[in-house]
């Protein structure tokens, strides 16, 4: 029973990455959607959406369906309970890039304004987030997922940032308001993303530690600090070691 159980387990943990490398994908396209103005990429990032639904609840059935059939506890428990969570967040990510995808259609019927640097920042920072999230979870890496969480408020900032951006530009009488209004718009979403990566981080944390590090405020930073702080030890370990041996 046992060999069985862990056989699913590996087998769930698989489509979660199958998932999660669909979700990043759609989104690192959306935001290329936005960047070309590209309609053609937009309406193939949204036609495809119901697959990502479809797999969120595949996921979620096969979780309830080993919970039920294998009463697991303690760490195999939190793994289990982890996916439920994470499953709903990889499905609103996917949303958020249908959203985006949208308005980069939007963006090819109106004056184009140039490029906005602070919305390729952005994409650039939550897709590594998205993308060390995933490995965190993969590696069991606490560390790893704490960085991401650290890592939101960096998105916060520049979203505050392009807000700030699109008001003066307004003021100043800005001759293209609505493609400016489309990128806060987008602006919003890859906020939006970040606080998703940074949900599933925590989840990760979870996963691993048993710790429940959200809405912990103060508590929370702590826990994230001393994450990060760890992380960063063992890679500069990982590096010493590599040059002592070469």
């Amino acid at each position: 029973m046992a060999i069985i159980f862990m056989r699913e387990i590996q087998c769930l943990q698989e489509s979660v990455l199958r998932q999660s490398i669909e979700v990043e994908d759609r989104l690192r396209r959306a935001l290329v959607a936005v960047a070309q103005r590209d309609v053609a990429l937009a309406d193939a990032i949204e036609a495809g959406d119901e697959e990502i639904d479809r797999r969120e609840l595949l996921i979620e059935e096969e979780c309830l369906k080993l919970l039920a059939l294998h009463q697991p506890v303690a760490s195999d428990l939190r793994f289990l309970v982890g996916i439920l969570k994470l499953n709903n967040d990889l499905e609103r990510i996917g949303d958020l890039a249908v959203n985006i995808a949208d308005r980069a259609r939007r963006l090819a019927a109106v004056p184009y304004v140039g490029s906005e640097p602070t919305i390729d920042q952005m994409g650039v920072l939550v897709i590594n987030m998205l993308r060390n999230v995933f490995q965190a979870f993969m590696e069991h890496n606490a560390g790893l997922a704490a960085a991401v969480v650290a890592s939101d408020d960096e998105v916060d900032d520049l979203n505050r940032k392009m807000i700030a951006s699109v008001v003066g530009r307004l003021r100043a009488g800005e001759p293209a308001p609505d493609a400016l209004l489309l990128l806060l718009g987008v602006s919003r979403e890859l906020e939006r993303v970040g606080d998703h990566a940074s949900n599933i981080a925590e989840d990760v944390i979870y996963m691993v530690e048993g710790a429940i590090v959200r809405h912990h405020g103060l508590d929370q930073k702590r826990v994230v600090d001393q994450r990060v702080g760890q992380a960063t030890a063992a890679s500069r370990m990982g590096a010493s070691a590599t040059a002592r041996s070469s």
